[in-house]
């Protein structure tokens, strides 16, 4: 089937009524019990961490430098940066914390150190090698979600709820989610926009060799730009623009999906609402904002709350 302009713009009109004949305002029932029996699964998750560490640790080859050895090995600076993160407290409170469970931890820092972990190239490099090794044990369906969001450098200013949003105030995020696991695959983190942060976490997947099979995108992503970035092989769900004025090869592959099948094109597309729901997860429990100032320091943190997400994941589905 040739697409033409006015084909196209027939897809676009279809699928907004059936957005609004059929998926407008529908709220699929919550499994509650099938939440409580998966949730075993996160905490299993978290008892092996320490292995996951080991294994990611034991992969690194670490030069013998002069002066000092540290304080703490690689497992244990790991543990520790992980540790800081899962508690969502400031360098100060969890050095006060460890200064209290001294005799459970087996040492003592102080804020600096903690804070000097987030430019610590090996705790870094174990922290990727962790993000891989989970996703390795859970699998990687090829079916995924993205969307991006931004975290505060200031606790006054909240990203969503601000208009008038300014680069120095934001750091922006991206990341893809696999729709089977609930896991991040693909990360990124940009100074200067949701967009660049999106190259960036499609760059970690092909560094990665990590195929994708399908992807649902926002519809700030509905370019033919963004299109080009996929390989021919890769569904891609998006909402078309109203004026949309060229076709091409990418756009034509979707509004045939569309037209032949409205309905399971939207299904397929709702499915990036997983992301935002993750992100709200994400935030709520390691927070909104980004406390270091250097920025690659911050850049650590938005990675380690994505690995943290990863380890606490649990795809519950609703069918």
């Amino acid at each position: 089937m040739r697409v033409t302009k006015k084909k196209a713009h027939e897809a676009i009109n279809t699928l907004k009524i059936v957005r609004e004949q059929i998926f407008e305002g529908r709220k699929p029932e919550y499994p509650y019990k099938k939440w409580e029996r998966k949730r075993k699964k996160a905490n299993e998750k978290l008892k092996k961490l320490y292995a996951f560490v080991d294994e990611a640790v034991s992969t690194i080859h670490i030069a013998k430098s002069p002066g000092r050895p540290k304080k703490l090995d690689l497992a244990q600076r790991t543990i520790l940066f992980l540790f800081t993160v899962l508690i969502n407290k400031s360098n100060r409170d969890t050095a006060a914390l460890l200064e209290f469970f001294e005799p459970f931890f087996g040492f003592k820092v102080n804020y600096k150190y903690i804070e000097r972990l987030y430019s610590d190239d090996q705790v870094k490099a174990a922290l990727h090698n962790v993000f891989y090794l989970l996703l390795v044990a859970e699998g990687i369906s090829g079916r995924f979600a993205g969307d991006g969001t931004g975290y505060s450098l200031t606790i006054t200013k909240h990203y969503r709820s601000n208009p008038k949003k300014k680069a120095k105030d934001y750091r922006y995020a991206f990341r893809l989610i696999d729709l089977e696991t609930g896991m991040y695959v693909g990360v990124g983190y940009s100074v200067r926009s949701e967009m660049d942060a999106f190259k960036k976490a499609l760059k970690m997947l092909s560094d990665a060799h990590i195929s994708i099979d399908s992807v649902a995108l926002d519809k700030y992503f509905s370019s033919r730009k963004v299109l080009e970035l996929f390989d021919r092989e890769t569904a891609v769900y998006v909402i078309p623009k109203d004026n949309i004025s060229k076709i091409g090869l990418k756009w034509a592959k979707i509004f045939r999906k569309i037209l032949e099948d409205p309905v399971e094109y939207l299904e397929n597309y709702f499915q990036r609402n997983l992301s935002e729901a993750a992100f709200s997860a994400d935030k709520r429990r390691f927070g909104w904002t980004i406390r270091q100032k250097r920025e690659d320091r911050q850049e650590t943190a938005m990675f380690a709350i994505a690995l943290m997400h990863n380890i606490f994941a649990v795809r519950v589905t609703t069918h």
